[in-house]
């Protein structure tokens, strides 16, 4: 596996912390940033992401997503939340077993 870059170390945390989460939410609110304007580019976060699943630390994610808003979310996207009777549009990435091991380290580390 090669050295994780910083950006990809705060996906996995980010995953960790939050559930599953895709490339333009994370732009906007990784690790529990708010504000609209992303503070990181939604295609640095996708490539992370897709090198982050080639390297079996992320898999897309299958099932239903929960319908309660993390806390990372302001809260008109709280009422759009109930809104949802369908799967949001995009790439919902989440943790693997092998990513899980190495976001929980990551992540106790920050502490």
């Amino acid at each position: 596996m090669s050295e994780l870059s910083d950006l990809e170390k705060k996906i996995l945390i980010h995953i960790y912390k939050y559930g599953p989460d895709n490339p333009w939410y994370m732009a906007r609110r990784l690790l529990g940033e708010s504000g609209w304007a992303p503070k990181y580019s939604e295609d640095e976060i996708e490539k992370a992401c897709k090198k982050l699943e080639e390297e079996g630390l992320l898999q897309r994610f299958q099932g239903a997503l929960k319908r309660s808003v993390t806390s990372s979310v302001k809260p008109w996207l709280k009422v759009k939340a109930k809104e949802l009777d369908h799967k949001p549009k995009g790439i919902y990435y989440d943790l693997t077993k092998k990513g899980k091991k190495i976001a929980s380290e990551l992540y106790k580390e920050t502490k």
